[in-house]
């Protein structure tokens, strides 16, 4: 069992610049949480547009690998953190010049396509700011506080999603246009806050040498060596890929689901969108300690199926249409139990997904095995968001929710026989 250790001065102050980066990006998350609505509901979009808008979030993981040997070989680190945000966020900002009004998107196409390109660019700051934040905490956390310490801050960031959230769905009911400026305003908000981050000391290592090309085929080699002789690792991202194909799939159906099928307004898509974040707060912290004593393996077990039950139970909604009335919020019992299941899915995974692989190595190998696990978000995230359109619009929303729910249950299996069959034991983040 991993002990938990009091927190020395330099954890301390780190934690702080964490905290902060975490409010200030929950103010960007809870306001973009809304996104894929605010695309299909105010700018008119198609469900396959829809689909491309979803699946940019994920595809730009695709070069974490090409990215990641690239950013090795910058020495300044902050330097490079603050110039990804600046080019990142900047083009958010044309946002301001959108028209107000639903015939200026009926009559033109091109507002759709400006809106991907720019969330396009956005999302591309996740391949550089992901891995930096793995190293960063990974080399100033100690490991037997690296979970907890990093539950907290999940906690605060799911908290202010939360509140964002819910208030900018009601904003939007007032006013659907009100994302032309509320965008640009949290884009701002997105750039200070990854200023912030680069407070937090980085490794510094000398530019490398070796070629760009002849590193990134070593690194691709490197890459296929580590999945190759790190069985456990290996099994954690085959079940990775097993769950994001069924929550990929799912992803674009359920705005489109949620918009066709049961009506719901602005304030009620963000109510459940995000109103399970006050289940997954109280249960962060419990599971930032968790996280710290046993196997990632065995963590993803509840991480996995709790998502395929908030998927099964989305799907009763189906045969239980039913629903009263708070205010403008429509409550639809069968979602409320969903969305219960997604509170468990969404603690964990805050842990799970974004730190889980720096369990399987040596904390100076985090950045690379982060890097890897956002490379394979990428590639099943060429054909998952389509085939989830596909599948509704040719055989319904209840064959691709029990699709969906059937490859979260393979995922499940996949951790669980790994873990059974293949243990391991884990010292400061090293297996042996």
């Amino acid at each position: 069992m991993i002990q938990l250790l009091k927190i020395d001065q330099n954890e301390y102050t780190v934690f702080k610049l964490h905290l902060i980066f975490s409010v200030l990006q929950g103010l960007l998350v809870g306001v973009f949480a809304l996104n894929e609505y605010v695309f299909i509901k105010d700018l008119l979009g198609t469900d396959y547009q829809l689909s491309v808008l979803l699946q940019f979030s994920a595809l730009v993981y695709l070069f974490s690998v090409f990215i990641s040997e690239f950013l090795r070989r910058i020495s300044n680190k902050r330097k490079m953190l603050r110039l990804a945000a600046i080019l990142t966020h900047l083009p958010l900002m044309g946002l301001i010049f959108f028209p107000t009004n639903p015939e200026a998107y009926t009559k033109e196409v091109l507002f759709n396509y400006l809106f991907l390109a720019m969330f396009f660019v956005f999302y591309l700051h996740t391949v550089i700011v992901l891995p930096a934040i793995n190293q960063m905490l990974k080399n100033n956390y100690r490991h037997g506080n690296f979970s907890r310490l990093y539950s907290y801050s999940s906690s605060l960031n799911k908290i202010v999603i939360m509140i964002t959230t819910i208030g900018f769905g009601f904003l939007l009911d007032i006013d659907n246009f009100s994302f032309v400026y509320v965008y640009p305003i949290v884009a701002v908000f997105g750039i200070i806050s990854i200023f912030l981050l680069s407070r937090i000391s980085y490794p510094d290592k000398p530019k490398l040498r070796q070629s760009f090309a002849k590193a990134v085929t070593n690194s691709l080699l490197e890459t296929i060596s580590i999945l190759k002789t790190n069985k456990p690792y290996l099994h954690f991202e085959i079940g990775f890929m097993f769950y994001g194909f069924g929550w990929m799939m799912a992803a674009t159906v359920i705005p489109i689901y949620f918009n066709e099928v049961l009506e719901m307004n602005h304030a009620t898509y963000g109510f459940y969108k995000n109103g399970y974040n006050l289940l997954a707060i109280l249960l962060l912290p419990f599971f930032g300690n968790l996280m710290g004593r046993i196997d990632p393996r065995k963590f993803g077990i509840y991480t996995f199926g709790s998502m395929m039950l908030y998927l099964v139970f989305i799907l009763m909604t189906s045969f239980y249409p039913q629903y009263w009335q708070l205010g403008s919020i429509r409550i639809y019992p069968m979602l409320i139990i969903s969305y219960g299941f997604y509170g468990v899915f969404a603690a964990t995974m805050a842990l799970l997904w974004f730190i889980g692989s720096a369990y399987f190595c040596k904390k100076e190998d985090a950045a690379q095995y982060q890097s890897i696990h956002l490379t394979l978000t990428g590639v099943r995230s060429i054909f998952a968001f389509q085939v989830g359109v596909l599948f509704y619009q040719s055989l319904g929303f209840v064959f691709t929710f029990g699709l969906a729910a059937f490859s979260l249950f393979i995922s499940v299996l996949i951790m669980f026989f790994s873990y059974k069959s293949q243990k391991y034991r884990m010292v400061e983040g090293e297996i042996f």
